[in-house]
Order: C-alpha cells, then structure tokens, then sequence
C-alpha cells in the first residue's frame, strides 16, 4: 500500500516546504513547524457503517437470486445471513484499504474534530511548547481529511490578531482543495512570518530550536 503522506506530496515539494520555513525563521524568534500527517484518526466506526452500507443491499439481491437456487425462498433468512456475513467482511476489508471511499463515511464535523485533537497532542508530543520565548507555531496537515489546524505558543498567540489562525487554516484547506498544498503552505508560512518578524523580530542570539518539517508516517 502506497504512503500516502509521500503520495499526497513529492520530494521536491517538501524540500521548497523547508526552504520556506528557513526563510521565514531568519526574520523572527518564533519557531515554526509543518507537520504532515496521513490520518488524524483510524475511524473504525466508518468501515463498520461503509461495510454495512455496501454489504446489505448486495446481499438481499444475491438473496433473491441464490435463495431459489438451493430450494429456499427469495426472502429465507438464512440464506440472507449466509450471505451477509462473510459480505460483510470483505466490504470493511475494501473499505479500509480505500481511503478515498472510506472518507465518504465520515462526516465533515467529526474529521475537523480529529484534526483539531492531533494537532493539540503532537503539539505538545513535538515539544513546540519548550521553545525559550514560547514562540512556537505548529501548521499541521492531515492528508485522509484534506484538514488543517494551526496552533500558536502563548508568546506569539497574543502577537496575532483576532481569527488570524483561522484565516491561515482556511487558505491551506483552499490550496489543499485545489491541487497546490505545498504552495498553500508556504503562502501560509509567509502570512505568519508577515506577522511575526513585526512582533517578534529575530535577534541575534536566536537559534532555530525545532526542526522546520515533521512527517509523521
């Protein structure tokens, strides 16, 4: 099965990812990092709904085919679980190797909820809370649900305006949506650095404390 972070995007692609968080880190103190994730979340409960969805209609029209067949009924039970059962396996088996058709059995609300857990875990997993001003910015990407969250250390979180991390989310999950997420993340990195290189300017003793981009098999 094909990684789908190294799918999602080419070699080239992550080394102009870096080369935009270089750039931006030599202009302010804040320490941004670009996570890329396959998946916030397994969601097994989506390959027992896909699974479901899938196994039950086949299985009444095999039903009604094979029940005659073997001198039941069109609607004998029996016939419709014999049926169902191993279906019912082999759907979830497909639907857990196919993200794309997985992805229909999960709703919109509950991946931006996933997405937002992760990146508050790995924000803290990562360590971009121990930088020594407190500067850390964290975009992270997740490639099952084409979704973005980013979150801003407490020294550079109230250096940013009001709805500014959302307005950064939503330009990603535009680019993501269009074809182009390395350049969407690197006109969001450029966005923050706007900002923090005004706020938080580089000095000279800054150093670069976190590593610029994380992909996370």
């Amino acid at each position: 099965m094909r990684d789908p972070v190294k799918t999602f995007l080419k070699k080239a692609e992550w080394e102009q990812i870096e080369s935009c968080v270089r750039q931006a880190e030599r202009t302010t103190r804040g320490e941004i990092v670009v996570m890329v994730a396959p998946s916030s979340h397994h969601y097994p409960v989506a390959d027992l709904r896909g699974a479901a969805t899938l196994a039950i209609p086949a299985a009444v029209v095999l039903a009604r085919t094979v029940g005659p067949l073997v001198w039941a009924g069109p609607h004998d039970l029996w016939i419709f679980l014999g049926i169902f059962v191993p279906l019912f396996f082999l759907c979830r088996l497909v639907v857990m190797r196919l993200p794309r058709l997985k992805r229909l059995f999960v709703s919109e609300k509950e991946m931006g909820h996933e997405v937002r857990e992760a990146a508050t875990i790995q924000f803290f997993l990562k360590g971009l809370f121990r930088t020594q001003e407190e500067t850390g910015v964290l975009i992270y990407l997740s490639v099952f649900e084409g979704n973005v969250w980013v979150l801003g250390d407490r020294g550079v979180d109230a250096a940013v305006p009001s709805g500014f991390w959302q307005g950064v989310v939503d330009e990603v999950v535009a680019g993501v949506k269009n074809g182009r997420p390395a350049a969407a993340i690197c006109d969001a990195v450029g966005r923050i650095r706007g900002v923090l290189a005004e706020k938080v300017p580089a000095a000279a003793s800054d150093t670069n404390e976190l590593p610029n981009l994380i992909v996370d098999a």
